[in-house]
């Protein structure tokens, strides 16, 4: 696992994401070398040859990205990858006719782009399978013992059987008794017998969850585990690096108040006022057209306003009154008193479902960042009517609200619009987890990934 943007990678990922990368370069390259034979160098030097190949195998790159082709190393069916392939070879075409209509010079060659294009598609399939069956082999896979059964160890153990990517090879769990084990098979031993199991299994890394009940056993068996030179993990620190989320459904909150950087610094939320601030401002400069097509569809096709005004919560609770383009009738919550949107809302107007499918109705939440009420990440703004009841029944809920709300956020781009309890449980762990790791990197990062969000039109209703 490599940490970047302040998110755990799996090295098998990123090195695909590079060895493919290297690859469409090489194949373009390959094209225009073949084709310019006796002027490669001046083209490639002179001609803008780097700059043309550049933006091919960034729009190839990019679409496979959108295309989810880097989630896992391995893939579901060659023909969908071939599939998936020939659109984003397709879009690169696209834009290399629409080049030709601006600046010809970026556009490379008719052939090359052919050829090019013939090679990635017999070339990137067979790389892509010969990456997944030799990735592992050549990375190698961590041997991970789990100390004590906890539901959160069984939940990372079928994780990692499922994502081989992260290189880690759970080899079973060590129970706390011979009658919590017997109905799981893959006990490999107990809690008293852990150096024996560990000298000869010799696992990578362990990954410890002993309850309070078998403390007392528990944290001598660690220290000593730790002292014999083997690499111990808490397991909320292990469960946050796969999953990116904070387990606050399994610990207690005592263990979540002492947790390190809970809280982001003044100077870190200082830093990330100024970079909303100037990304809202250029955004609202360059969307203002869409914004104005949204509105003018908003007054055309519904009475009533163009924008909703709704009062809701920001940082350490303070109110503060949200904007964005209308999606509903007219007294849409009349009826019903204050409620979460769902899925087919028969509350939302037919052109409210058609921003909301691509998030235009959150362009006006530009206006609450100039104000400085919320920020570009950060937690989803929540109304005050909710927060008083999940607050009660959610430990640490009010810990969301030590940053400003945003627009996007690690919850939204990680998990779908939640209308219930356990949705809001949920996405309060990825929340919490942005606050932990809160930085301009981890900011930037969402920032990247809402992209293909909003084109894909997950997760809104």
């Amino acid at each position: 696992m490599i940490r970047l943007f302040r998110v755990f990678i799996p090295t098998s990922i990123l090195g695909l994401v590079i060895s493919e990368g290297l690859l469409v370069v090489l194949c373009y390259v390959a094209a225009i070398a073949w084709q310019l034979t006796d002027t490669f160098g001046i083209y490639m030097q002179y001609e803008n040859g780097v700059l043309r190949v550049a933006i091919v195998c960034t729009t190839v790159l990019l679409g496979l990205y959108m295309s989810d082709c880097y989630v896992k190393v391995r893939i579901a069916s060659q023909l969908v990858f071939v599939q998936q392939l020939c659109l984003v070879i397709g879009v690169a075409f696209l834009l290399q006719s629409l080049l030709s209509y601006g600046d010809i010079q970026l556009r490379m060659p008719r052939q090359s782009m052919l050829m090019g294009s013939m090679l990635c598609l017999v070339l990137a399939p067979i790389w892509r399978t010969i990456y997944s069956k030799l990735s592992l082999r050549i990375l190698g896979a961590e041997k991970v013992l789990f100390l004590g059964m906890h539901a959160l160890q069984r939940t990372i153990y079928e994780y990692l059987l499922e994502h081989p990517e992260f290189a880690m090879q759970p080899v079973g769990f060590l129970a706390e008794s011979a009658e919590a084990g017997k109905d799981f098979p893959h006990v490999v031993g107990l809690l008293e017998d852990a150096f024996d199991v560990a000298q000869q299994i010799k696992p990578d890394r362990i990954i410890a969850g002993i309850d309070a009940h078998n403390a007392a056993q528990g944290i001598p068996l660690i220290i000593g585990l730790q002292q014999q030179g083997f690499k111990v993990d808490e397991l909320s620190d292990a469960f946050q690096v796969i999953f990116g989320r904070v387990p606050i459904g399994q610990l207690q909150p005592s263990q979540m108040a002492f947790q390190q950087s809970i809280v982001p610094s003044m100077l870190m939320l200082r830093v990330q006022m100024v970079y909303s601030w100037l990304i809202s401002f250029i955004a609202m400069v360059l969307l203002l057209p869409v914004m104005l097509a949204t509105a003018l569809a908003v007054r055309l096709t519904s009475p009533g306003p163009v924008l909703f005004r709704q009062v809701r919560s920001g940082k350490n609770n303070v109110p503060f009154v949200l904007y964005k383009f209308r999606s509903m009738y007219v007294d849409a919550e009349s009826r019903t008193g204050a409620v979460w949107a769902q899925e087919n809302d028969p509350r939302v107007t037919p052109v409210g479902r058609a921003i909301r499918k691509y998030r235009l109705d959150e362009l006006p939440q530009l206006f609450n960042v100039l104000r400085g009420e919320m920020a570009i990440v950060g937690p989803r703004p929540e109304r005050p009517e909710f927060i008083q009841i999940l607050a009660k029944e959610i430990p640490l809920y009010m810990q969301r609200l030590t940053v400003k709300p945003g627009i996007t956020g690690w919850a939204q781009i990680n998990y779908r619009y939640g209308n219930t309890v356990a949705d809001t449980v949920m996405k309060l762990e990825y929340d919490l987890y942005y606050i932990r790791n809160f930085s301009p990197q981890l900011d930037f990062y969402v920032m990247f990934h809402t992209v293909k969000t909003m084109l894909l039109t997950r997760g809104a209703y």
